[in-house]
Order: structure tokens, then sequence, then C-alpha cells
């Protein structure tokens, strides 16, 4: 089982990748440079992973344009002379490449895995059923009576025939009946308790159960404070992204979490505020009604590249 640490560098070396796609496009501004060179300075591992992409740059620069554009789901004839101007064969093959040394191969060779925007629902063997968020994996070993989940997040709901063991980092879920789901960041791991009771065992720490709507976060040094959640509320597994009075910035860190390529947005709007629920098979759609209710509108160079900026800047 990979440890956390794995997921903080496949984030880092995404982002590095993604101000590499920046910076080669001719489009960034003063302003962005500085957010860069901000980001490489504030870690050694920023800086790093900087170099690294810097180097694969160099080592692909002359390689055929056909293959990097393989590499953006194959978009029509319209597109590829805008693709070539803004990520073209320099940038999308090193930043390919980098990511690729820096997943890790566990999360590749899942039993069950979900690209980007995807979710997947699993009925097991078992009676149970398990269901994958966006860009997740997991390992399913039901002769253990195990499910390791290896990146992203899961629900897992257990009918009470036989119980089950979610392995993850900093420590195990044993859910005997009820509904679970789960969520590996860079630093921990959420769990979320849908319904029934489940057993939580820390790497450190005493053994503690978590009943129906209450939420803790596994953690290095342990188990943080169990807190309360509305699990009657509609979530990812039913398609939904909530928002009550939520941050802009925030939400739109947690939107992307479900779209493919590059979503920005203007310093200006982090503050804003959002309210509603938000169908999570379109996000496109979400932008758009974002761009209805807010003062912000949407700039989109291609589908994989789009920008939201202050309605008063568009010109």
């Amino acid at each position: 089982m990979r440890a956390a640490p794995s997921n903080e560098a496949r984030e880092v070396a995404r982002a590095a990748a993604r101000w590499l796609a920046l910076m080669e496009s001719g489009e960034a501004c003063e302003s962005d440079h500085a957010r860069l060179q901000q980001w490489r300075s504030s870690h050694d591992r920023h800086e790093a992973a900087w170099q690294t992409a810097q180097g694969l740059r160099q080592r692909f620069s002359s390689l055929p344009t056909a293959l990097a554009m393989a590499t953006l789901d194959r978009p029509d004839v319209g597109r590829r002379g805008v693709l070539k101007g803004v990520l073209g064969c320099a940038v999308l093959v090193p930043a390919t490449w980098l990511l690729s040394r820096q997943l890790p191969l566990d999360a590749w060779r899942a039993d069950l895995h979900t690209a980007t925007g995807e979710r997947r629902q699993v009925p097991l063997a078992d009676g149970s059923s398990l269901q994958l968020n966006t860009d997740s994996a997991a390992n399913v070993d039901l002769a253990m009576g195990q499910v390791t989940l290896v990146r992203g997040e899961m629900a897992l709901k257990v009918p009470g025939r036989e119980p089950l063991t979610i392995q993850a980092p900093y420590g195990r879920i044993n859910v005997s009946q009820g509904e679970v789901c789960v969520r590996l960041t860079g630093h921990d791991c959420q769990v979320s308790v849908v319904s029934g009771v489940v057993q939580l065992q820390p790497l450190i720490g005493p053994a503690l159960a978590l009943r129906e709507g209450q939420q803790v976060s596994l953690q290095a040094a342990g188990a943080g404070p169990v807190s309360a959640f509305d699990a009657l509320l509609p979530g990812w597994r039913d398609g939904v992204l909530m928002a009550q009075n939520q941050p802009l910035g925030d939400f739109l860190r947690e939107l992307g979490r479900y779209r493919p390529g590059l979503l920005r947005w203007e310093p200006a709007l982090e503050a804003l505020r959002v309210t509603g629920s938000f169908r999570l098979d379109d996000t496109d759609r979400v932008l758009a009604l974002l761009a209805a209710s807010l003062p912000l509108a949407v700039q989109s160079r291609t589908r994989y590249w789009v920008t939201l900026v202050p309605r008063k800047n568009i010109t």
C-alpha cells in the first residue's frame, strides 16, 4: 500500500506540469511569473519538480506534434490549430511524461480505477457495493475481506452478510453493516459514515467507533476530533456538488477534481460566495451557471484550458 507522501508527490508533479504548460503557452502575464516563482520557492520539492519538468521539456522538444496531440483525448480538427499554439508538443509530452514518472504504479495496476471526471459503481461478489469517485483507484480482495483505497475517494456499502475492512493510509476501517465514504488527500484520510457504525483503528492511538452522521480525519499523528455532517444531503455519490455560502475558490478547487485540463481563476474571485446544488456530469454547465449568478466571465481557450475572470475585465 502506497503511503500518503506519494499522493503529495503526485500533486506536486501535476502542479509543475500545469505551470510548465502555462509558461510555454505564451499567455503567461507578469503576475503568473511571480506566482510561479513564489510556488517554486515555497518548498524544495516544488523547485525539484520544476527543474525536472524543464529538463523533460528540452528532452522531448523534437517529438512529432501528432504524438503530443494524442494526449488530448483526440480533439476534433477545428481544435488542432489552437491546441498546437497553446499546448504544443514541447509542453504536452514532457508534462505527460512527468506525471507518468510521479504517479504511483500501484494506482495504475489497481483492480478498479476511474479517470478524471468519471464515477463508477461496482457490485461485489459478497453483496457489497463499491463506488469510486473521480480519479480514484482501489484493490479488492474478498478472500481476505479487504478493500484497499489506493488513491482518491470511495464509498463502500456493506449489507451485513460479511464484514469488510478498508485499508488506507493512517489506519483501517472495519465495516460490518452500513455505508462509509473514505477520501485520501495529501495529508490525511477522511472517513465519513453515511449509515450504520464503523470501527476505526488508526496507526497511532486507540480504536474508536464512528456512527452515522459522524466524520473524522485519520492522520500520521492519529485520529482527529469527531465532527458531524448531514448524511442525507446529496453528494458526489449522487453526482452532485453542494455549496452553502462557500468561498468560490474552495468550490472551484473541488470542481477542478472533476475536470480534465487546467481551471484557473483570478485572485479577485476567490472570496465570492457560492450556494447551490450542481450536477457533476456537466462541469461546463456548472461554470456557465456561476457566470450567470456571479460577477465573473468564463474564458475558454480550449476544452482543457479555462480561466474565470471578473466580468468588468472583459473587453
